[in-house]
């Protein structure tokens, strides 16, 4: 979808059809959770930290982020594309990959097809939609790109490289700010340029990725497209609108994250063995300097993780927020933080976990199914903990598993 929450707003708001809407930044510390194309004229970008967007488009029309609104669209849009095909990834709320493989015949061509489901999403939701079809997922998703706003390109077997190889390397998928400056430094500038690279040169310098990233580059990309993919962990987390040192909001805080990570769970039918507590200081390190053109970019916080794995898997929220907590006490933290998070990975699925025969009754699940439905029928703040959260600085703008 083409700046799909911005794109939402200005399909139901009419006088902000034109503008340059921005979607979230409404606090000091929050970040852009969409723009609309007349922002992104100004450069304004999705992940944007608010006050950059506001430098770079004074003018810009800044709305507050909907996201139950969004979901209900997302939602609206996969029952669209499962009249196109039942095997459907999702990847956001505003973004999927569909396997149009056993499909594609009843349209008589890809392109066809491409045409009939921008359409069928044009008529049902008056939105925009760009759409990438190719052989491999990497392809398909660079090609979406490519075709924005409101486009469709497909990219035929004997085209691949054609298309790939004069762009930025930055445009393969894993090829994150970091490696992207090493690649560069290398003298790799373009995804041509990967594919030709030394092999071995490359293999010495970014270690086990070069080969996977030279096949990348080369349009091989052997990934299905999974719609029913097992989750691998299951986090919370968020930035404060002011930095956080005292202990009390940092116990809130974790309790709020675990007791949401062990919901989660539950909904989902898992269990996890790793805790881990992520932590953003406060106080930034300096600048990102680009070596593509030497400007300096956001500042540069540093972040810290410590992890414990459990001798058993659980979803209580109580046992996740102990292990959160003995982890900030260890960490020593002697400044303020700027964002905390907890996550628990390791997981497993809660009809195949292991029982313990001599194991005391374990009130602990009955009290978290118990909350659950509470939950369930009276809405997610009906009952909580007894703690005073720290306001966050912006709402997450992804949908959750198990939320």
């Amino acid at each position: 979808m083409d700046a799909f929450y911005a794109s939402i707003e200005q399909r139901d708001h009419p006088e902000l059809r034109g503008k340059p809407v921005i979607v979230g930044a409404s606090s000091a510390r929050g970040v852009v959770a969409a723009a609309s194309y007349e922002a992104r004229q100004f450069g304004v970008r999705s992940a944007m930290p608010g006050f950059r967007a506001r430098e770079l488009c004074p003018n810009g029309v800044f709305v507050r982020s909907d996201m139950a609104l969004y979901a209900r669209v997302s939602d609206q849009l996969h029952e669209i594309f499962g009249q196109f095909s039942s095997e459907i990834e999702p990847i956001a709320l505003d973004e999927a990959f569909l396997d149009v493989t056993g499909s594609v015949h009843l349209f008589g061509s890809a392109l066809e097809l491409g045409r009939a489901l921008r359409a069928r999403v044009r008529e049902l939701t008056e939105l925009p939609i760009s759409v990438g079809i190719a052989s491999s997922k990497l392809v398909a998703k660079i090609a979406c790109s490519l075709s924005k706003p409101d486009g469709l390109l497909v990219v035929p077997e004997d085209a691949v490289t054609w298309l790939l190889f004069p762009l930025p390397v930055r445009r393969i998928w894993g090829v994150g700010p970091v490696l992207a400056e090493t690649l560069i430094g290398l003298g790799i500038s373009t995804i041509g340029d990967l594919a030709a690279f030394d092999a071995d040169s490359l293999s010495q310098a970014i270690g086990d990725r070069a080969y996977a990233l030279q096949r990348l580059a080369h349009g091989i990309d052997e990934r299905r497209v999974e719609g029913h993919l097992a989750p691998k962990s299951c986090g919370e987390e968020n930035t404060f609108e002011r930095d956080v040192s005292d202990r009390t909001l940092v116990t809130s805080a974790l309790t709020a994250h675990a007791e949401a990570v062990a919901r989660r769970l539950r909904a989902m039918g898992y269990l996890g063995r790793t805790v881990t507590l992520k932590i953003k200081l406060g106080r930034a390190r300096g600048d990102r300097v680009s070596r593509v053109n030497g400007e300096r970019g956001e500042p540069i916080y540093p972040l810290l993780s410590r992890s414990k794995t459990l001798g058993r898997p659980t979803a209580d929220g109580t046992v996740i927020r102990d292990v959160a907590v003995a982890l900030w006490d260890a960490a020593k933290i002697d400044e303020p933080v700027r964002l905390l998070g907890v996550s628990l990975s390791n997981l497993e699925a809660t009809a195949a976990a292991q029982l313990d025969l001599f194991a005391p009754e374990d009130r602990s699940a009955r009290l978290g199914s118990t909350l659950d439905r509470i939950t369930s029928r009276f809405g997610k703040g009906a009952i909580r903990r007894a703690v005073d959260e720290p306001e966050k600085a912006t709402a997450s703008d992804k949908r959750k598993r198990g939320e």
